[in-house]
């Protein structure tokens, strides 16, 4: 198994090596240029400054210069700056945001704890409802109250997440004034400490409700459709013949049969808590990491996309291996001795 994972961990370098470069190469053919920016707002500062030496200098500063494997491998950390420097990813510089004029890690940090914060309480939510769901579903393969647990799904699961979104701002925070309609935090209110955070998490109830509502449909037909298939095995069946109880065949033989592709899914939706929900950070105002992401988009600050896409890549590799551990673990027919 060591031998396993260090091979594993050797191919995903080589693989966040290639990818690292192409992303590079990709957002370098965007029509951006900060050097000249920057060159731009002093000119316009003070007349008497030279465009081409300001260019010049803030291409240096931001080691613009040279060719473009030169760049990338600043970028890394693998190359000096004209100075004689390393300020790339090895060294913990992710890169200074022209947006915000800050290291892209300062602007990066809260905004991904609060995404953190709240996928967390989501995932949470939602895998205790979900499997639950899923393995009740099947086992009453059926019945009425599978069927209307399937048309529930459905509804959930076709519907888009603006339009819940929408719906249930209208129902919580319109009509019974539960929640608030966005924000982070109470207008007027300076909490401090522990105060501070509990109105955060008020502030986050009414946008999980939303992400658990919306990933119940999708998890739980999928749950239901693994337990299904389980409960058709040959070994499940003569332990229904010995005569064990049904809880016992469901809780301690199909789910275990079950649970190997799910395995997947539920270290997917863990991994998912740092990707930042766009659509719903959005739509509530919240200052998450995917907000963040989409702003730096549209105002062409490829710091923090360089920065923010190879995280994710990242987190793609280390899911991959951790999912083949997890079926290894689940499953020891699979498991890798050599």
């Amino acid at each position: 198994m060591a031998n396993y994972i260090l091979k594993r961990l050797f191919y995903m370098l080589l693989v966040l090596l290639a990818l690292s470069f192409l992303v590079f190469c990709v957002y370098n053919l965007l029509p951006v240029d900060k050097a000249a920016d920057m060159a731009m707002q002093e000119i316009a500062a003070n007349k008497n400054l030279i465009y081409a030496e300001r260019y010049l200098y803030w291409q240096r500063r931001f080691g613009l210069d040279g060719g473009l494997l030169t760049r990338y491998f600043r970028w890394v950390g693998l190359a000096p700056f004209y100075d004689g420097g390393f300020r790339g990813l090895l060294q913990g510089e992710l890169g200074t945001s022209v947006a915000y004029g800050k290291p892209v890690i300062e602007v990066i940090k809260q905004p991904l704890f609060n995404t953190v914060l709240l996928n967390t309480f989501g995932a949470v939510a939602a895998l205790g409802i979900t499997i639950p769901l899923g393995i009740f579903c099947a086992a009453k393969k059926g019945s009425k109250r599978d069927l209307a647990v399937q048309v529930g799904t459905i509804v959930g699961y076709s519907m888009p997440v603006f339009i819940i979104a929408i719906l249930f701002i209208w129902l919580f925070a319109v009509k019974l004034n539960i929640f608030p309609v966005s924000g982070m935090s109470s207008v007027g209110k300076e909490y401090t400490g522990f105060r501070a955070f509990l109105d955060k998490l008020y502030h986050f109830c009414l946008p999980l409700i939303v992400m658990t509502f919306c990933s119940l449909g999708g998890m739980t037909r999928y749950v239901r459709a693994s337990m299904i298939d389980a409960l058709g095995l040959d070994c499940i069946r003569t332990a229904r013949a010995k005569g064990l109880r049904e809880n016992a065949v469901v809780k301690s033989h199909a789910w275990r049969n079950a649970l190997i592709p799910i395995v997947a899914l539920v270290i997917g939706w863990l991994l998912g808590i740092f990707s930042g929900s766009i659509m719903v950070e959005n739509i509530f105002g919240l200052n998450g990491i995917g907000k963040v992401y989409f702003d730096a988009l549209t105002a062409n600050d490829n710091e923090i996309v360089l920065a923010m896409q190879m995280f994710y890549i990242i987190l793609a590799l280390v899911g991959n291996l951790l999912v083949d551990l997890a079926y290894g673990l689940v499953d020891p027919r699979i498991r890798v001795h050599k």
